[in-house]
């Protein structure tokens, strides 16, 4: 996805979001040259030992403020970020027809 819940809070909180592609390690740098429509967000991935430690040096490399995490895990039991990092949470709601529930009951 080229946006996530982590942009969606930088953008209704006026925050500014940084383009993280430069400063991209490994197997996240191969993400962005695989979709470049990626910009002003860090891909999730699989977080194998591997992707961890890439992340977490992209991360750290990145110049920003603050670290906005929209993934559904806590990159802070993951990762040691090297400034604030505060974790955005989401909620699926279902608007109009058909819903989970309607393409379920056909399975």
């Amino acid at each position: 996805m080229s946006y996530g819940a982590g942009a969606i809070a930088v953008k209704r909180l006026k925050g500014r979001l940084v383009d993280p592609r430069r400063y991209a390690v490994g197997s996240i740098s191969f993400v962005y040259k695989k979709f470049p429509q990626l910009k002003n967000i860090l891909p999730a991935m699989g977080y194998g030992a591997t992707q961890i430690q890439e992340l977490e040096e992209t991360v750290n490399k990145v110049p920003c403020d603050v670290i906005v995490s929209g993934t559904p895990i806590d990159l802070s039991r993951v990762i040691t970020a090297n400034k604030p990092m505060v974790r955005v949470r989401y909620e699926l709601q279902a608007i109009g027809r058909p819903d989970l529930a309607d393409v379920l009951d056909r399975v």
